[in-house]
Formats: structure tokens, C-alpha cells, sequence
């Protein structure tokens, strides 16, 4: 267990889980980006539930990956598992854990062969298939089961409809803050200035089809690869996604003809473990494959990805990008280079490298705009540019409004001005997508909102207060200003005090305090700052 030392957040993941189940929310959610350890994380939750007596059900939706999670937990946890796929089967096995293909648990057959409180907690890795009819037969037969999720960040679609079977969100740790803490590489994401036209691809169970897009892609390859060469896909170990087999295959060949080392792996490969392990080997520059790679597969070495197969699912592209975020100092690895296209479609919905941290639509265009001047440019930098600019535009928007707020003789702060106050921008985008988050704010969350100096009848739901009341705890742990010093400076006609100190704004008040509460000689509030904040 010493090479599986939990990592802070991941025991953070564990406890929260285990407390989920423990306050009778029974279906639960883990939220992690490709890279952070999900597998370890379950493991150490299915170890803590077997300890206690229980027996346990991980739910994978392809066959393949069974072996392979076993696997994992045994080198995790030491537990062993009884295996349920086609012709194997764990009945009259010791084991307490079971890895299962829902193709197979879901048969009625199958299922008929388990009393319905056979086990006692359910895991299902990768969630976001957990809405299709198969997982639920299974769930359905287990209904008394505990069950956890398992998904890479969702988008706000794939919120609402796992919102339709699980209860809560127990944990979730956003790329952004993986990068941040040092646990996943800089992303680093340049535009390449070649427009590919999706105009005429039509839609297949809510995304692009692919049959389609391989046929639209076809004429620009040649192109893609002399972007690729011109890129430095020559000095990198890429990863190239594709919407078809024969689109892989022939785009294998045309980076051979270019004079890169290229391979190419589909379900069909016979040789397909001798070809990733020479790609891990760095034997080959460039990879192609048709959408095989985004389970399952681990090569940190890789520090290029291309995404020719353009989807509408965060899921998917945060998966296929994911196979280059991980950390690989043994080869001198210092980000990710994330080449993206300027795909022309008629929709407005299709996944950019700003949708992997933007915390809103409005910021994710913002950051898509920026990129657009074909420079490589790191994801976070341009982040923090974006939201900056948006922040702006709302403040323009919303400054009458505001200015009316400071006016009222109101004792408590106004949420959408604490909202412009402290920067968040994902308050201002919040959308529910649990059922209790829809509810109305309960008597104790307006109790501590009011508390907090917040004015609560304009909190419209459950779990915008149960957002803001977190901003607030956090904001007190790092010695923020609190929402009345806002509201008292800002009426004063101080700017971003969401940004100050606790510190610096009582400071402030005693100096307008001792002077009459009027703000003090050779102070302008319109472009004061306190040190470290910007202006």
C-alpha cells in the first residue's frame, strides 16, 4: 500500500463518499478528471465497505476493462474479485468484490442468479452510461444497493440527466484545480488556422455522426498534417482522435508519406499491445485511432493530442485530452499541447479546449476568442484573461442595477452584488441539476445566508445557497472581506472589495470611521486598491 498513498484530496473524495451513503443519500457521485486516480479512489471505498462486512459490485460497460480494474484493485487494495462476464462467472467464489460487464449483469438470466440484496454498494465506472437502459435493469434488481458513479467533469447536459439517477455530487475536483496543485500538466492550446467544414453533418444520438464526419474530414488530412509538422508534432509523442477506422488508417499513411513515424490501433489490431508499447517505447511519433484510446489506456509520456473527431460531449472530449494531461518527469514532459481547429458548424455547442476549465458558456467564449489568434497559449492564463473580460462586461451591464442596491436601505448584501463583488462566475452561471438543488432554500440555509450579512429571498434555489454559503466558508478561511464590508465599501463607491483582505477593509472602515464616516482626504475609491489587488 506504500506506492498508493492517498493523495489529499483523493481521502477527501473517500470520506465524502462514505458520508454520502452514511446520511441516506444512496446513489452518490465522484467527479474526477482523467489522470487524478479514480480507480485508487473506488478501490479504497469498496476496501473500507468490504472491512465492514459488505460485498460490493463494480459495473464496467465493456468487457475488456474487467481484467483490467481487477487488476487495479488488487494492487490497491489487495482485495481480490470474482469476475461476471459471459461465460465466467463468480457464483460460489469467496471473493466480497465483483467486477461485472453490464452487457452480462444486466440479462434477466444473469441477474436471476443473485438474491436482490446480494450487494450491498455498487460501483460504475465511467457514469455517464449509467442513464442507458442496461445499468438500470441492473440497479433496478439491487435497489436496495448503495451505488457510486464514477465520470471525468460533466457538462451541464450530462449533470441534468445523470441528475435523474443519482442524489448528490459527494466530491468533485476540477481540472483546473488538478493543474493548479500540480497533479496534471499545463495544458497548453493552440488554434491551428484551418476552417473544416461540419455544415453538413448531421446529428446521431445527440452528437456528430461519425460515419459523416469521417467523410467531411477526408479532404483536409493532407493539411492536417503539414499543421501537425509545422506544430512540432515531429519532436512529440501525439495522439491523434478520429471519427472512423478507414479516416485512422488513411491518415496513418498520409503522416508516413509526411516522414513521421506513425502507427494506427482499432478493435480489429491483433498486434495492438505490441504497437502501444512501442508508442510508450517512443518508437513512434504519432498514434491514430478511432476513438479506442479514450478508456482505459495510460501512456503519460504523451504530450500532444489532436482531436479530429469533434463531439458535443464534455465527457468525450475531456477523455480524449486526458490521455496527455498526466504527469511524466522521466521524460521531461512540461505540459500538454492541445491543437484544435476553427471547425465551422452551424451549431453552437461543439466542445473547444476552453470548455475543459472555463467555469461558464460566457467565459468559455470569451477564452475561444482569444485563442483564435493561433498562438499556443496555456489554458489557465487565458482563463484568468477571460473571466476578467467578462466580469467587465457584466459590471457595464449590471451598473445601474447595482447602483440602485447601494442606494436601498438595506442592512443585508444583495446576492448579485456579492456575486460581482467577489468575481465568482460560476455563481452567476449557476444551473441546478439535482432534484434537491431545484427545491426552495430551506429555513437554515436562509438562516446562515442572513447570518453571513446575505440577503436570502432572492436565493432562488437550494443549491445556489448551498454554493454560496461554501464561497462564504472558503472566503472566511482565507481571511476574505466579508458580504457587509463589501456592501459598506462599495457604497462608498469602492471597487472589487470581494477581492480585498478581511484585514485591508476593516482597515478602510475605521479610516472612514474616524473621519466622520467620510471617506478620507486623497482617497478616490474609483481607483483605490488595497496592495496585491488589481485596481
Amino acid at each position: 500500500m506504500g506506492a498508493f498513498e492517498l493523495r489529499p484530496y483523493q481521502e477527501k473524495a473517500v470520506s465524502s463518499i462514505l458520508g454520502e451513503w452514511e446520511g441516506g443519500r444512496k446513489r452518490t457521485l465522484l467527479v474526477l478528471p482523467t489522470g487524478c486516480g479514480k480507480t485508487l479512489v473506488f478501490s479504497q471505498v469498496a476496501k473500507r465497505r468490504v472491512d465492514d462486512g459488505g460485498r460490493g459490485l463494480i459495473l464496467a460497460h465493456r468487457g475488456e476493462l474487467l481484467d483490467q480494474a481487477a487488476d487495479k484493485v488488487m494492487r490497491a487494495t489487495g482485495l481480490g474479485c470474482s469476475v461476471e462476464k459471459a461465460e465466467r462467472t463468480g457464483e460460489g467464489e469467496w471473493f466480497r468484490l465483483t467486477v461485472g460487464s453490464v452487457q452480462s449483469m444486466m440479462r434477466e438470466k444473469r441477474l436471476a442468479r443473485f438474491p436482490k440484496d446480494w450487494f450491498d454498494f455498487i460501483i460504475i465506472d465511467e457514469a455517464h452510461h449509467a442513464v442507458s437502459e442496461s445499468y438500470q435493469a441492473v440497479l433496478r434488481h439491487f435497489d436496495g444497493a448503495d451505488v457510486l458513479g464514477v465520470t471525468a467533469t460533466p457538462d451541464r447536459a450530462d449533470r441534468r440527466n445523470l441528475g435523474a439517477v443519482f442524489d448528490s455530487v459527494a466530491y468533485e475536483y476540477a481540472l483546473p484545480e488538478a493543474i493548479r496543485d500540480g497533479y496534471l500538466c499545463p495544458i497548453e492550446a493552440q488554434t491551428v488556422p484551418l476552417s473544416i467544414d461540419l455544415s453538413a453533418v448531421r446529428q446521431s444520438a445527440g452528437d456528430y455522426s461519425a460515419g459523416d464526419l469521417g467523410t467531411a474530414l477526408d479532404p483536409y488530412l493532407e493539411r492536417i498534417a503539414d499543421e501537425m509538422l509545422a506544430a512540432g508534432c515531429a519532436e512529440k509523442r501525439t495522439v491523434a482522435f478520429l471519427p472512423l477506422v478507414s479516416t485512422s488508417k488513411k491518415f496513418r499513411a498520409i503522416l508516413e508519406g509526411k516522414g513521421l513515424r506513425a502507427a494506427e490501433v482499432n478493435g480489429e489490431s491483433e498486434d495492438r499491445a505490441e504497437v502501444l508499447a512501442d508508442f510508450d517505447a517512443g518508437r513512434y511519433q504519432v498514434l491514430c485511432n478511432s476513438m479506442l484510446l479514450t478508456e482505459g489506456w495510460d501512456c503519460p509520456a504523451v504530450d500532444c493530442v489532436i482531436v479530429l473527431r469533434p463531439t458535443r460531449s464534455a465527457s468525450l472530449y475531456q477523455q480524449m485530452v486526458g490521455r496527455g494531461t498526466r504527469l511524466s518527469p522521466e521524460t521531461g514532459k512540461e505540459r500538454l499541447l492541445l491543437l484544435d481547429f476553427l471547425w465551422h458548424t452551424e451549431r453552437h455547442d461543439l466542445c473547444r479546449p476552453a470548455h475543459l476549465v472555463a467555469s461558464t458558456p460566457e467565459v468559455a467564449d470569451a477564452m475561444t476568442a482569444r485563442l483564435e489568434s493561433g498562438e499556443p497559449m496555456l489554458l489557465g492564463e487565458v482563463e484568468k484573461a477571460a473571466e476578467q473580460d467578462v466580469m467587465a462586461q457584466r459590471e457595464e451591464a449590471l451598473a445601474n442595477e447595482l447602483k440602485e442596491m447601494r442606494n436601498r436601505k438595506r442592512k443585508l448584501v444583495d446576492p448579485l452584488q456579492y456575486e460581482m463583488s467577489i468575481g465568482e462566475c460560476d455563481l452567476a452561471g449557476y444551473v441546478p441539476s439535482f432534484p434537491w438543488e431545484m427545491a426552495p432554500a430551506t429555513d437554515r440555509q436562509k438562516a446562515a445566508l442572513e447570518a453571513a450579512g446575505i440577503f436570502p429571498d432572492s436565493i432562488e434555489c437550494a443549491g445556489k445557497a448551498s454554493l454560496v454559503l461554501d464561497k462564504l466558508a472558503k472566503r472566511r478561511s482565507a481571511g476574505l472581506a466579508t458580504p457587509k464590508q463589501i456592501r459598506f465599501l462599495e457604497g462608498k463607491g469602492f471597487r472589487r472589495v470581494g477581492e480585498w483582505l478581511n484585514s485591508d477593509a476593516s482597515k478602510m472602515i475605521g479610516r472612514i470611521s474616524s473621519n466622520g464616516w467620510r471617506v478620507p482626504r486623497g482617497v478616490d475609491p474609483a481607483s483605490y486598491a488595497p496592495e496585491g489587488v488589481r485596481p
